[in-house]
C-alpha cells in the first residue's frame, strides 16, 4: 500500500453499506497508504464528515454539491449553506470544491430538471472555488461538451475530471483547459477501451487515480463494495498498460496530487 493515494472516496457511504470504515482505513494507513480525499456531495455534509474522519492526518476533504434535482432547484440556498460549512471547517483540511458538475444520464430532457439551472449550480461552485483558490473535482456524465463549455468560463480554476469516462478526443479538450484526469476502477474493465486509449495519451503529470468508493470496484473485485485500498489494483493495471515502473508511477501521482491539491506529501 505504500505510496497509494485515493483521490476520491465516499467514506460515509462505505459505512452505510455495512463495512466498518474506521477499522478499515486504520488498517490501510498502518500498511503505508499515503492518503484519501473524502468527497462531499451535499451542501451540509462537510462538518459531519470532518467530525467522523478528521482525526486521521492522512484524510483530506472536499466540499461540494452533486447536481440532484432538489439542489438544482434550490441552488442559491445550497451554495450559501455550502459556503457556511466551509467557513466552519478546520484549517488545512479542505483540499477541493466538489464533486460538482453535470449529469446528463439522470438529468435529461425527460427528468424534469432545468438544465440551465444545473449548469448554474455548477458555475456557482466554480466561482466559489476561484474565490477560495481551490481546485474543483468535476462530475461529468454524458455531458463532455457541456462540461467543457462551463469550465472554459473559469480559466483560473484548476479542474479534476473525476471518474473519467470519455475517450481521447474529449481528453484532449479537457487537457487543453489544464484539467487533470482521474481514473477509477472502470479502467480495469474489459469493455473500456476508450479509457485505456485515454490513459496512453494522457501526460503523466496530469494523471490521478481513485476508487469512487463504494462504487466501481476494480477487477478482480468488480460487483463488490469498493474501499480505498482497492485503488492499488488500478495503479497496478495502469503501470502495466503504460509499461511503467510501479514505484515511478506512484511517485509521479503523488507529485501530481501535491501540485493540484496543494497537499504536502513530502514525507511519504
Amino acid at each position: 500500500m505504500k505510496g497509494i493515494f485515493d483521490t476520491h472516496a465516499h467514506l460515509s457511504m462505505i459505512d452505510k453499506r455495512g463495512i466498518a470504515i474506521i477499522p478499515k482505513i486504520t488498517e490501510l494507513f498502518a500498511s503505508g497508504m499515503a492518503g484519501i480525499i473524502d468527497i462531499g456531495t451535499e451542501a451540509d455534509d462537510l462538518t459531519k464528515r470532518i467530525a467522523a474522519y478528521g482525526d486521521f492526518s492522512k484524510i483530506w476533504f472536499s466540499a461540494g454539491i452533486w447536481p440532484s434535482k432538489e439542489s438544482i432547484e434550490n441552488r442559491y440556498e445550497a451554495v450559501k449553506k455550502l459556503t457556511d460549512e466551509i467557513n466552519q471547517a478546520a484549517p488545512g483540511k479542505l483540499a477541493a470544491i466538489g464533486e460538482c458538475g453535470l449529469d446528463r444520464h439522470w438529468n435529461n430532457d425527460s427528468s424534469g430538471v432545468n438544465l440551465v439551472h444545473e449548469a448554474e449550480l455548477f458555475s456557482l461552485q466554480l466561482d466559489l472555488a476561484e474565490k477560495l483558490n481551490l481546485p474543483v473535482i468535476v462530475h461529468s456524465r454524458d455531458a463532455p461538451e457541456e462540461t467543457l463549455a462551463v469550465l472554459s468560463q473559469f480559466p483560473r480554476v484548476q479542474s479534476i475530471i473525476h471518474c473519467y469516462s470519455y475517450g481521447p478526443k474529449e481528453a484532449e479538450q479537457f487537457l487543453a483547459l489544464g484539467s487533470y484526469l482521474s481514473f477509477s476502477g472502470t479502467l480495469t474493465y474489459r469493455n473500456t477501451e476508450n479509457l485505456k486509449q485515454t490513459l496512453a495519451m494522457c501526460p503523466k503529470n496530469r494523471l490521478l487515480f481513485e476508487t469512487d468508493s463504494p462504487y466501481l470496484a476494480p477487477l478482480p473485485f468488480r460487483g463488490k463494495t469498493a474501499d480505498p485500498g482497492m485503488t492499488t489494483e488500478t495503479y497496478r493495471f495502469a503501470a502495466e498498460k503504460l509499461k511503467m515502473n510501479w514505484e515511478v508511477l506512484k511517485k509521479q501521482v503523488l507529485e501530481n496530487i501535491n501540485r493540484v491539491f496543494k497537499i504536502d506529501l513530502s514525507g511519504i
